[in-house]
Parts: C-alpha cells; sequence; structure tokens
C-alpha cells in the first residue's frame, strides 16, 4: 500500500469518524431542552447553550483524530454556544419562523465559529478563519434543512435536529481535513516533534 493510499484512507475514516459526531448536536439540544427549557429569554439561551455546548464539544473532541486538544476545544465550543445561542434568539426576538431561525442559526455560528477557530491548533495559522467564516453559513444551513423537513421548531430549540446536524457535520469534517490533515500515527497532531522544539 503506497503512502497516498494511505493517506487517503486515513482521511476518509477521520471524516466519517467525525461526521459521526453530528449525533452530539440533537443529544446536546436535547440535554440543554432539559435543563433550561423553551429558549425564549436570555437565561435559557446561556443554559441551554451551554449544556448543549459541553456535550457538542465533548462528541467532536471524541472524533477529531488526536487533531484538537480536547479541553480546549469542549471550553471553545460552550463559550460559543451560550454566548452565540442568546444572541442570535434575542436578535430575532426568539421567533421560530425560516428567516428567523437562518437569522439566528448565523449569528450563532458566527459566535461559535469564532470560538473555535481561535481553538484550533497554533499550526493552522491564518486558515484558522476560514473556519470561522464558514460556521455562520453552515449553522444557517442546519436550521433551513430541519425548518424545510417538517420539524416543529416551534418549539423553540437550542439546536437544529438531526437531518441539519448531520449536512453540517458532514461539510466541517471536510474543512477540518483540510485544515489539520490527518497524522498516519496516532500521535496528537498538534505535538511538537523533538526535532521541533531543539533550536
Amino acid at each position: 500500500m503506497t503512502h497516498t493510499t494511505t493517506s487517503r484512507a486515513t482521511t476518509i475514516r477521520a471524516w466519517l469518524l467525525w461526521t459521526a459526531s453530528f449525533l452530539a448536536l440533537p443529544l446536546g439540544g436535547y440535554a440543554g431542552t432539559m435543563i433550561s427549557g423553551r429558549i425564549n429569554d436570555p437565561l435559557s439561551a446561556v443554559l441551554g447553550g451551554a449544556t448543549a455546548g459541553i456535550i457538542i464539544g465533548g462528541g467532536q473532541a471524541l472524533t477529531n483524530s488526536h487533531r484538537l486538544r480536547p479541553a480546549r476545544w469542549i471550553l471553545a465550543t460552550v463559550l460559543g454556544m451560550s454566548a452565540g445561542l442568546a444572541l442570535g434568539a434575542a436578535a430575532v426576538g426568539y421567533r421560530t419562523s425560516l428567516p428567523d431561525l437562518a437569522l439566528m442559526g448565523a449569528l450563532n455560528g458566527l459566535v461559535l465559529g469564532f470560538a473555535q477557530a481561535v481553538a484550533l491548533p497554533e499550526q493552522v495559522g491564518r486558515r484558522r478563519w476560514i473556519w470561522a467564516a464558514a460556521m455562520p453559513a453552515l449553522w444557517s444551513l442546519g436550521w433551513t434543512v430541519t425548518t424545510l423537513a417538517g420539524i416543529a421548531v416551534d418549539q423553540q430549540f437550542i439546536v437544529f435536529g438531526a437531518s441539519g446536524a448531520l449536512l453540517v457535520t458532514a461539510i466541517t469534517g471536510l474543512i477540518l481535513n483540510r485544515l489539520l490533515p490527518v497524522p498516519l500515527s496516532n500521535k496528537p497532531a498538534f505535538s511538537p516533534t523533538i526535532a521541533e522544539v531543539q533550536p
């Protein structure tokens, strides 16, 4: 097996593993709803978003193929989800029409994308802002797909449903693979080698 074939197979496996983390979005949303109830005021948005962020960030930390720092990523996701949901939901007056949810998703994705971009490993460099730029559109897309799928979004959910989550997670997996190629070893991508730390 050539190096190219091995690299391609490893990349595909990493993408599939990351895509499986889409389950963390509806699970996080459900858990957040159990704590905060409907998202109809700033407190419910912050509490629900933070709860969902723990589960979403944790699911992604488990499926990133050793490319992200788990604690840093989870913290960024908690902060991004709580602040982003609070901003987005308040901006649309907690309404749940398709245009309102698309805008709420864009604002949530804006804050979440920035927080997660900062949490990416240093070697990503300025390309981290690709992640930040993509997230508003993707979170808007997630809410659009969920709404068009006929889900009862008028219940003021924290995060879009499984249909939107699967699409968004699959796309973010492609972006992550471009920003952080999968290491062929089990060594975390952000761990410096001896050669890198020697003068």
